[in-house]
């Protein structure tokens, strides 16, 4: 698919996701940006869209969670990482960046939808992992 085409796909609530790959593309790919800069000036940590990168990633991310911070005060935070992942599965694939009715996933190659950004909240709340989803998105992509 090239980027001037429009393509469809199911989104996971059953709707059809019609958005062409540099719209779809253009929040998440910001977002990433700027979480980058913002660890690099913030925390004086560099990330370079590897996928071991995302170690450190769910590091910061625990370690914001047992600071004690609501979930709505770092919702931000929380949506730039989780599109940092979803670059990283990007560039490591090929794959493209989805979107429908606000929401953005990762479509990898074979056709497999991910949703890094609820990702990143489900690892803040205990239950996920950048890491690992980037390593189940890329095994045999």
């Amino acid at each position: 698919m090239t980027a001037d085409t429009t393509a469809a796909a199911t989104a996971p609530d059953g709707t059809a996701a019609q958005e062409t790959r540099p719209h779809a593309a253009a929040k998440p790919v910001r977002w990433a940006a700027d979480a980058v800069a913002t660890m690099r000036e913030g925390a004086r940590v560099r990330l370079d869209y590897s996928a071991q990168s995302l170690w450190r990633v769910d590091r910061v991310i625990e370690e914001i969670r047992r600071e004690g911070a609501p979930i709505e005060a770092v919702a931000g935070v929380l949506r730039g990482f989780g599109a940092y992942a979803g670059e990283v599965v990007v560039r490591r694939t090929g794959a493209e960046w989805w979107a429908t009715g606000g929401e953005h996933w990762v479509r990898t190659p074979d056709g497999r939808l991910w949703d890094p950004i609820e990702e990143a909240r489900r690892s803040f709340l205990g239950h996920g992992s950048l890491r690992l989803l980037c390593r189940d998105a890329t095994t045999d992509a």
